[in-house]
């Protein structure tokens, strides 16, 4: 191994260690806790060394949200049984999105809620996202009927969003969560009643 490529290693580890740190601490504390002061005194790096990293704060919430949309990605697509009953599928998918959601609230809400103040080049949503639209549309496709697929999706997490950002700040109790959340899904993709 060259003096480079074992530089290039070295700064990968860092860059991942601060993200991991940082992930750990927000689980722990809450994001508000989470400076880059105190994440540099965690790892025993000096705060300069970070900023050879990240920008600041913000860039850091940024790529641990990043990394946690790969991760929710991979969740929903392996809770999606091969075969089976379509309304299964979708099931186990939104049990699934609402248990990452559950287990990991302070990475849920670097995901979701936090606004980092990145900028986006247009209007459209950013890459991260994508991925777990397209698992959430790949199960919400075979009970759209008539529907758009695309916004059946889109309406389905945004539902599902919703009860899981109420039962995670305490306004729902978490004991009816999975009750809500099927009732919910099932409400938003049930055939739209034929006029009689």
């Amino acid at each position: 191994m060259t003096a480079r490529e074992r530089r290039l290693r070295e700064q990968a580890n860092r860059h991942q260690l601060i993200l991991a740190t940082a992930r750990e601490m927000a689980e722990e504390e809450g994001w508000d806790n989470v400076t880059t002061r105190r994440l540099a005194d965690r790892i025993e790096y000096s705060q300069p060394v970070l900023y050879q990293h990240f920008k600041n704060k913000d860039a850091i919430v940024h790529a641990v949200a990043t990394e946690g949309f790969g991760e929710l990605t991979a969740v929903l697509r392996a809770a999606c049984p091969e075969t089976g009953n379509p309304r299964d599928a979708l099931h186990a998918v939104a049990r699934a999105y609402a248990g990452f959601a559950a287990r990991w609230p302070a990475l849920y809400q670097a995901m979701l809620v936090i606004d980092t103040g990145e900028e986006r080049s247009d209007e459209r949503e950013p890459q991260p996202l994508l991925g777990v639209l397209a698992q959430i549309q790949q199960v919400v496709e075979p009970v759209a009927e008539d529907r758009d697929p695309r916004v059946l999706a889109e309406v389905v997490w945004s539902a599902w969003h919703g009860l899981v950002t109420l039962a995670g700040g305490g306004r729902l109790t978490v004991d009816g969560t999975d009750e809500r959340l099927l009732m919910l899904t099932d409400a938003l993709t049930e055939p739209a009643a034929q006029p009689a």
